[in-house]
């Protein structure tokens, strides 16, 4: 029976040049792979290897190299198609140390293969107790010693007997790290900007029915004037739409970089494969009859994203719109969509199809142009996460606007928001459901958290969230085409009172600081709003003008004059003029929406809704990034001994919960946990009968709290009695409780808190996808029963743990008002920092809970603390070497 290699081993990556490949670990089967893929080494590639000239494997060798047990020794190969293109392995020599090596076929040399692969075989190593590598390298190898050199671990070498021997700490560091971000940030552009940017296109399906989804497709491409040649292809038809069609995309004689599919489902299949044949890059399936279909679509969509992923294509769709670049060195429309709008600098993604034919519509009839737009569907394989990383580096796309019904990876969605956001505003539409038949945002909360952690989540980003796509629109025409607002003083003109007065309100009740309204009367021309608008501009941060006259006929010299006047203050000047919505002709700083042009919308509270989120965006751009919190007092590698060793043999005794054996959630008190990231539980002892109460008050210090220990019956009213003071209180408390909650109730004394202190509550939860969330909210009964809680993906940075502490609606009762003294916000915040550390270095913990916490105004004091432990099954998505999820 063949040795067995954890699932998470295997893994599709994208290469350097934007194709795929498949990783896994290699298996005995593989044998006549091996061979062939011998067999197409040039003789330097093998001389490199094995030090001389070997012109084939011997059984003997090729048995050795294909049976591995898979912890001593591990090979992983990367695979095309059904071709092995390059293997690296490592055979351990001494505890906690292996030799490595790597061999690529030529032809796919310099396509990132041997580096993609060094990091999938590094983290198996580590998972394996291996610490380092070693590499004996000729010194004419130059590229094996780049790859070794450049994976951004500490890398040590020295030369003796004519070989180069290279060590490696395996130990990942921030260079290491953000080597293999900077890897898959350009691998998923690169293969973004195949798909966007084909020299060629075949519709697949495209046949005579006019209103047919294929025919539909060729003639948008055709409409829109795309660049390069388009192939119909059809099994009898000999020209679709006036164009020479072919029987199958093999057929076709010139070269194919993107093929739409237009088929039925069933036959998408054989289809990739004939694509995968004739070189095509990739692929945007507009059939539906997958994912969204059911349990039997779902299987044949993850078979469609198996199939073309093994032979290096990306796939958009399927179940989708399709996509759109208005580069006129390019001019796709690869849509059902005829309506696209011009050119501008807004990219769209809609996961949406039909969605997206109407989002195209809006644009267009708003005036706003974009740079390209991707409709993904299902999201099988291209999502959001991808685009992303093309439109960050896209120097036509200055706005990116998400419709997004899922978060497929949010770890990495976070990581990447975060980054783009600094230089590119991203504004979001969440909605509440999928199409995938799988519930997501509001119908099914992550582990119990409630939408409001998901908006958490993007505003910790610096993601602009908005309600719906109106909003968004509004949004983002205000940051496409005028500069950001320096802060949140608005200025407002206008010739009409009744509208001016609804602007101030809707300022104030966005949080902004209106100053009193300019009326210029319903007769007010261009000169008027000029001067109004050159006086205002200095002493605000932005500016709405209100231009509604009740006889119209000199909106284009208005016009005219805003855009002189706002062109020269740089700062952001957004109008309602005359009720025209989007970028119109008049306010326009060219032909074409260009940067100064001033957006319009149908109401006042519209404009001062979009200022409003571009306002707080601004604001946190100007924040600093931040970094996580350096600690120094905390012991990782005991706290994960801990972990482990109670997952392996939970205790079951008392109110602790486990089954011994069993991978499965254990709970256990979380003192020892905390202690290793310093910080104290205050104690507290587990009593089962009056007299074992005193005793526990007699060693802990009077006075004493007696309390439920369990913690369901602890989340009961009344189940605590405070101030006991001396042996009969206890014992008059103890008897209280038990009558209460039943002879067999598990009861705890502890010390009572010496000080007048908060109450707070802190937790984490780890979702599969989310990673560990920290949340944070006051203990006071209100507090609880709202729900008043913030959240933040750990690990926490300074500004971070401040945002936790302030954000909250009871936050003031930290800050000394209400009566309460002022506490120790920073003894909070330093607790709020190690816990999300924690959270980070271990995965193990599903759910950790300090209820309550006590702050008071020396420092803080933990009463209770609760973890969940259990096994994960594999990395945290976004974990590890890079892989497509």
């Amino acid at each position: 029976m063949d040795a067995q290699y954890p699932a998470h081993w295997e893994a599709d990556v994208v290469l350097s040049d934007g194709g795929t490949a498949h990783v896994r670990p290699i298996k005995p089967a593989d044998a006549d792979r091996l061979r062939a893929f011998y067999s197409r080494l040039s003789e330097e590639s093998i001389y490199f290897r094995f030090f001389g000239p070997r012109p084939r494997l011997s059984d003997r060798e090729v048995t050795w190299f294909t049976t591995v047990d898979y912890v001593d020794r591990v090979a992983l190969i990367a695979t095309i198609g059904t071709e092995m293109v390059a293997v690296i392995r490592y055979d351990r020599i001494e505890p906690g140390e292996a030799e490595v090596a790597f061999l690529v076929e030529d032809a796919h040399q310099g396509r990132g293969v041997a580096s993609v692969l060094l990091e999938h075989l590094a983290e198996t190593a580590r998972e394996n107790g291996i610490a380092k590598f070693v590499a004996d390298v000729l010194p004419a190898n130059q590229k094996m010693m780049a790859v070794l050199k450049q994976a951004g671990y500490t890398a040590q070498s020295r030369f003796a007997d004519g070989v180069v021997r290279m060590t490696l700490d395996l130990t990942p560091t921030e260079t290491s790290q953000a080597v293999t971000a900077s890897r898959e940030h350009r691998a998923e552009a690169r293969s973004i900007e195949r798909l966007l940017n084909p020299g060629s296109v075949a519709v697949v399906g495209a046949g005579r029915d006019p209103g047919g989804i294929g025919q539909t497709v060729l003639r948008n491409l055709l409409g829109a004037d795309f660049t390069g040649p388009v192939y119909p292809v059809h099994r009898e038809a000999r020209a679709v739409a006036g164009v020479r069609a072919y029987p199958n995309v093999t057929a076709i004689d010139g070269e194919v970089d993107l093929a739409v599919l237009a088929v039925p489902a069933d036959a998408v299949i054989d289809v990739v494969k004939e694509c995968a044949e004739k070189g095509v890059r990739g692929l945007v399936v507009v059939s539906s009859g997958f994912g969204e279909t059911g349990p039997e679509g779902r299987a044949r969509q993850k078979e469609l994203v198996r199939i073309a992923r093994a032979y290096g294509l990306r796939v958009v769709g399927p179940n989708c719109l399709g996509i759109a670049n208005t580069d006129p060195a390019v001019r796709l429309n690869a849509t059902l969509a005829a309506t696209i709008p011009g050119r501008g600098r807004v990219g769209f993604f809609s996961q949406s199809g039909a969605l997206g034919t109407a989002l195209l519509q809006r644009v267009a009839q708003r005036g706003m142009g974009i740079s390209s737009f991707v409709s993904a569907g299902n999201r099988a394989d291209v999502s959001g996460n991808d685009l992303l990383q093309y439109w960050e580096e896209d120097p036509a796309t200055d706005v990116i606007l998400l419709y997004l019904e899922s978060l497929g990876n949010p770890r990495k969605f976070a990581r990447l928001a975060r980054r783009i956001s600094r230089r590119k505003p991203i504004v979001v539409v969440k909605s509440g459901g999928t199409t995938q038949g799988v519930p997501t945002g509001h119908a099914a909360p992550v582990l119990g958290l409630p939408d409001t952690a998901l908006s958490a989540l993007f505003e910790q980003a610096g993601v602009i969230r908005v309600d719906d796509l109106i909003q968004q629109f509004d949004v983002a025409q205000l940051l496409a085409y005028q500069p950001l607002p320096a802060g949140p003083r608005v200025g407002l003109v206008s010739n009409s009172d009744a509208l001016a007065l609804l602007a101030v309100d809707a300022c104030v009740r966005a949080g902004l600081e209106p100053r009193p309204p300019i009326n210029l009367g319903a007769r007010a021309g261009a000169a008027e709003f000029g001067t109004a608008l050159a006086s205002l501009l200095p002493e605000v941060d932005a500016v709405v003008a209100i231009y509604m006259p009740p006889i119209p006929g000199r909106a284009a010299e208005v016009a005219a004059e805003l855009l002189r006047v706002s062109r020269e203050s740089g700062k952001p000047v957004l109008t309602t003029f005359e009720g025209k919505l989007g970028m119109p002709p008049e306010l326009r700083a060219g032909a074409a929406p260009e940067q100064g042009s001033i957006p319009s919308y149908a109401a006042p509270e519209e404009a001062v809704r979009a200022l409003a989120h571009v306002v707080r965006y601004a604001r946190w751009r100007e924040q600093p990034a931040g970094t996580p919190v350096e600690i120094g007092d905390v012991d990782t590698a005991a706290a994960r001994e801990f972990v482990e060793r109670t997952i392996e043999n939970p205790p079951h005794a008392g109110p602790l919960r486990g089954i011994p054996g069993e991978h499965v959630p254990v709970e256990v008190e979380a003192s020892e946990l905390l202690a290793r990231y310093g910080l104290t539980v205050w104690p507290a002892e587990v009593v089962s009968t009056p007299e074992e109460a005193v005793a526990a008050a007699d060693r802990l210090g009077w006075p004493v709290v007696l309390k439920a220990a369990d913690p369901e019956a602890a989340k009961r009213a009344g189940t605590v009695r405070l101030g006991l003071a001396g042996p009969d209180g206890v014992r008059d408390a103890f008897a209280d409780l038990t009558r209460q909650l039943g002879p067999d109730a598990v009861l705890a004394v502890q010390r009572m808190v010496p000080q007048p202190a908060v109450p707070t509550v802190v937790s984490v939860v780890d979702d599969p996808a989310f990673g560990a969330v920290v949340a944070f909210g006051l203990g006071e009964v209100t507090a609880r029963l709202l729900r008043d809680e913030v959240y933040r993906l750990a690990p926490l940075t300074r500004e971070d743990a401040a945002a936790l502490v302030r954000t909250p609606r009871a936050a003031p009762l930290l800050f000394g008002e209400y009566g309460y003294p002022p506490v120790a916000v920073e003894a909070l915040e330093d607790l709020l920092a190690r816990v999300g550390k924690l959270a980070d270095d271990l995965p193990e913990v599903a759910r950790l809970d300090l209820d309550p916490v006590l702050v008071g105004e020396s420092g803080v004091i933990v009463l209770g603390a609760r973890a969940v432990l259990r096994s994960p099954e594999g990395p945290r998505p976004d974990d590890g070497p890079r892989r497509l999820t």
